[in-house]
């Protein structure tokens, strides 16, 4: 790790090749040391726990999650006994189901997990997912009268309905309505057969950081126990939900949940579980996307969440959820195909809205906004909520981006760690800023009259002002010094043992000091990936990469043979070909020796 780690600056880097200034996360020194002693790993990885807020005793299940050890009893949530009674009426009576979701990647795999455990437990089960640009957000009567219509006795709203009181009145004497939901609650909760959320705010459940995905399994879970107590699977198997911990690893990771504690037992068991490609959707998205590996988190959160994203935002709304259940292999590759071909539309819509909103996002960051809030005729509602993301990851504070269209602004916006957007967006709705308004956490929807923007970007600045004295984006934030000659398989498998990465357990970054490029080329289908190779002070050689290596002083700066030493900040990893394990250093800044 290296001494000095209370300096301010590493290696005197204030302006970095991206123009960043490169500084050390903080960790207690001496519990590290504890936890490397206690472990018998070397004391770089004590430091990496520490950090990560871990202790000795917390350390083993740390690097080792097990349901077994994490696990909660699913009856500890509000209304979970209520809604597993009802569900186990509705499979002993063979009634018909109905199963109301949503358009992400969180309501997509719930409505997958629901749907496949009722079916296989004998009920005839439809669904409907709204159309973003023409229901909206969430559960609309219209779409639920039409489910009861067809014969649904029991309705199942997934990653939606905590605040739907005034919809499901009308349904009152159609249909019971059961809602698993993760969202922001507000006062007492719809008079309906059972609203299951962590987030209500009467349930202690303390399992406030899970997704909609994760609250839908446990239900499941319950399910299965109530039928048991029943006899139901005298003479008949039961489903296998640990074969569903894919959804839930795949939810998790796209929907920005904490990768700590229980998520990170759920995401390490689904990742495994994902491996073994047993669900033809998720094996052939995986075909698609070119990963021919063992899937990851980042893999999830960068390949193939988005392609299941696409068909809700400029597509058709269920085409992610069609392709989570699809049976066939074949089928499945061909919606697979076709999310792969709506994504890079996608890409293209997002790509033109960004370059517009860059600039005007950097001008309300010079002008002191805690908050940023960008609107504009004709931007996408499908795809501001990923340039929220962008414009939030590039200044490191809360963004929200709207399109306007018949006077109304409709956008999203996401969060960093540590300020509630959800719960702001929710009280500014309460306030009367908003025509409607809900979310978790990391991420938020919203709709208002395009003449309350001022006032909504002033309510945000006042309620998340404390945004304005986060670190900026223009610092990066470094765990740890390396030898390029110590930078090899072994080092990087250690380090791999932190993963999953994500929300809550970054993936750490180090330094590689004073290294020198000895050879490089670019590589990739579009040539935007620079391959070097670089060789240490003190001796080795590594391999490093450089993604979306556009022109510039940083890929400038890998393609420079026997130019002027480097300090490299990027990722260790471990990379497999051909049954070799080998190091690799992932690059994502620099700076001139």
């Amino acid at each position: 790790m290296g001494a000095g780690l209370n300096f301010v600056t590493i290696l005197g880097v204030e302006r970095s090749l991206t123009g960043r200034r490169w500084v050390w996360r903080q960790a207690e020194e001496r519990v590290g040391l504890g936890i490397a002693q206690a472990l018998g790993v070397p004391e770089l990885m004590g430091r990496l726990l520490a950090a990560r807020g871990v202790s000795a005793d917390q350390a083993t299940d740390f690097l080792e999650p097990t349901l077994r050890a994490m696990l909660p009893d699913p009856s500890c949530m509000v209304d979970m006994d209520k809604a597993a009674e009802r569900l186990a009426d509705a499979v002993v009576a063979g009634e018909c189901v109905g199963v109301f979701g949503d358009y992400d990647v969180d309501g997509a795999c719930s409505s997958a997990l629901v749907i496949s455990v009722l079916r296989e437990l004998g009920c005839e089960v439809f669904y409907h997912v709204p159309d973003r640009m023409l229901e909206g957000y969430g559960p609309n009567v219209a779409a639920l009268r039409a489910m009861a219509e067809r014969g649904a006795k029991l309705l199942v709203c997934v990653d939606c309905g905590t605040t739907g009181h005034e919809v499901f009145a009308p349904l009152h004497n159609l249909a019971d309505v059961i809602v698993f939901d993760h969202h922001k609650a507000e006062g007492l909760p719809p008079k309906i057969a059972a609203t299951v959320n962590p987030n209500r705010l009467d349930c202690e459940s303390g399992l406030t950081g899970i997704c909609a995905t994760a609250v839908a399994f446990f239900g499941c879970i319950a399910l299965v126990r109530a039928l048991r107590r029943r006899e139901f699977f005298a003479g008949r198997a039961a489903p296998d939900l640990l074969a569903s911990l894919d959804l839930v690893a795949l939810a998790t990771i796209c929907d920005v949940m904490p990768l700590t504690g229980l998520n990170r037992a759920l995401v390490t068991q689904g990742l495994r579980v994902m491996g073994r490609r047993a669900r033809p959707g998720i094996a052939a998205l995986l075909d698609v996307a070119g990963l021919a590996e063992a899937p990851t988190a980042m893999n999830c959160g960068f390949a193939l969440g988005p392609r299941i994203n696409a068909s809700g935002r400029i597509a058709e709304s269920d085409m992610g959820l069609r392709l989570l259940l699809a049976e066939d292999a074949f089928a499945a590759r061909d919606l697979a195909e076709t999310l792969d071909s709506v994504n890079r539309q996608r890409q293209l819509v997002e790509a033109g809205i960004l370059s517009a909103a860059m600039s005007v996002a950097e001008s309300q960051v010079i002008a002191g906004h805690p908050v940023i809030l960008l609107a504009q005729d004709g931007w996408h509602p499908g795809v501001v909520g990923i340039v929220a993301g962008r414009l939030k990851e590039k200044f490191n504070r809360p963004a929200l981006v709207a399109g306007i269209g018949d006077g109304v602004a409709k956008g999203s916006g996401r969060s960093v760690p540590g300020l509630d957007l959800g719960a702001a967006v929710i009280t500014a709705r309460q306030a009367g800023l908003l025509a409607t308004g809900g979310g978790h956490a990391m991420a938020a929807g919203f709709s208002l009259p395009a003449e309350n923007l001022a006032a909504f970007h002033a309510f945000l600045d006042e309620r998340l002002a404390v945004a304005a004295v986060l670190p900026g984006a223009g610092e990066l934030t470094l765990e740890g010094v390396l030898a390029v000659a110590g930078a090899d398989a072994a080092l990087a498998q250690m380090v791999a043992r932190l993963g999953p990465f994500g929300m809550g357990n970054e993936e750490p970054l180090f330094v590689l000091p004073r290294a020198r490029v000895v050879k490089s080329d670019r590589i990739g289908k579009d040539g935007m990936t620079i391959r070097a190779l670089v060789e240490g002070e003190g001796g080795g050689r590594l391999k490093t990469l450089l993604f979306k290596a556009k022109e510039g002083e940083l890929a400038a700066a890998l393609t420079r043979v026997g130019g002027a030493p480097l300090h490299l900040a990027g990722y260790l990893r471990a990379e497999s070909w051909n049954g070799r394990v080998s190091a690799g250093f992932f690059v994502t800044d620099a700076a001139v020796a």
